[in-house]
């Protein structure tokens, strides 16, 4: 509203002076505004959360050894890639076509020794799981219970669950909900003006 507009005129009221300024105002509407300030959140939630992944994004690395003092024993090194260690990392076997068998978690350097079971055989999946978005799969030929390590193999396709944990991420979810609230206002100034 310019500030001649709520002047008023020679022979105009204080109180039509009023009335003429908020039909003006009523042209844009409140819930009109309303919803210019939500995209304007919507933009700049955008952007934040294209800058806040990749600050976020850090993968997990992990390497397997043997362990000399357990015949079928093994040794899972996990670090993110800034070097730091995955504490506290769940780790997961996953025989061919069973159920994950659940191993334990890493400790404050980031490992965990495990044996796998006597008799194993076929290609087990180990999964480290740090979080959303923090995981590493390795593939691991098995034979008689033993890992053949010279012929592991890192799967980089993340699976079904960090997918879901991408698109469940928070900002994620704040983005949807801002643009859920422009369309609401949107919405309501259209059937506004229409009525």
């Amino acid at each position: 509203m310019s500030r001649s507009a709520a002047l008023p005129a020679a022979g105009q009221s204080l109180g039509a002076a009023r009335r003429l300024a908020a039909r003006r105002l009523g042209r844009r509407g409140p819930v009109a505004v309303a919803g210019k300030v939500v995209i304007a959140a919507i933009a700049a939630s955008a952007a934040l959360l294209g800058t806040a992944a990749k600050v976020e994004a850090h993968a997990i690395e992990s390497s397997l050894t043997r362990v000399a003092s357990l015949s079928n024993g093994l040794l899972v090194h996990s670090q993110f890639s800034s070097g730091l260690p995955a504490v506290a990392a769940q780790v997961r076997l996953i025989p061919p076509g069973g159920q994950p068998i659940e191993v334990g978690h890493t400790d404050n350097q980031g490992q965990l020794s495990f044996a796998l079971p006597k008799g194993a055989n076929g290609d087990w999946e180990l999964q480290v799981d740090g979080g959303p978005g923090h995981r590493d799969y390795l593939n691991m030929p098995v034979q008689g219970g033993k890992a053949q390590l010279d012929r592991l193999s890192d799967r980089h396709g993340p699976g079904l669950a960090d997918g879901l944990a991408t698109a469940l991420h928070p900002g994620v979810l704040v983005l949807g909900g801002l643009c859920g609230l422009a369309g609401v206002l949107i919405g309501l100034d259209r059937r506004r003006r229409r009525g």
